[in-house]
């Protein structure tokens, strides 16, 4: 059994207004940014960005992310998880589904895209609507092995597309932090 569907219970995702306690303003700034990750990470990794999948394939969803697509419980979909990595180091662990029904009228072959980013394709297609971010500590047993750890933020959020949906979660894993805090103010 894959670790993302391990049984476990439903973690709280919440809208910034319903955020409490607020984490520190850089967490925040991060969690909360709506542009484009994977090209704040290559700005910040020097373009020493690169991506690593990790799973990709149908699956049954979990709950919530049934929830927030839409979707009956236990529905199928395509899951792609991958690690984003900043000069060799995951610096973030990304899991994106979509409904296989959404899929195969919705013209978006996540199959084909192996080590190119998601979010980019999201963000160069004009026809995406993004929804509002949500963010949450992130289940431990949700993560790879090499990557649990707990209390890490993850935020996540829903592009729209005609009749497609795809729902992007982003984990920050701690050489992330590691990474931003080493670098100047001014960058």
């Amino acid at each position: 059994m894959p670790h993302s569907t391990l049984p476990f219970s439903t973690p709280d995702w919440r809208s910034q207004s319903r955020l409490a306690p607020l984490p520190d303003a850089r967490t925040l700034d991060w969690l909360f940014d709506e542009g484009s990750l994977t090209r704040r990470l290559t700005r910040l990794s020097d373009d020493g960005f690169s991506i690593t999948p990790l799973v990709e394939g149908w699956q049954t969803l979990r709950d919530d992310e049934c929830a927030v697509l839409d979707l009956p419980p236990a529905s199928q979909g395509w899951v792609r998880e991958t690690y984003l990595r900043g000069r060799g180091q995951a610096w973030v662990f990304a899991r994106s589904v979509a409904a296989r029904s959404a899929l195969e009228s919705g013209g978006l072959n996540l199959d084909e895209l192996g080590s190119r980013s998601l979010g980019e394709l999201l963000f160069c297609d004009q026809a995406f609507a993004r929804r509002p971010i949500e963010v949450c500590h992130y289940p431990r047993p949700w993560l790879p092995a090499e990557a649990q750890a707990d209390g890490l933020w993850a935020r996540r959020s829903r592009f729209d597309r005609g009749t497609l949906s795809v729902l992007v979660a982003e984990i920050f894993l701690p050489s992330l932090w590691r990474a931003v805090g080493a670098q100047p103010e001014n960058r």
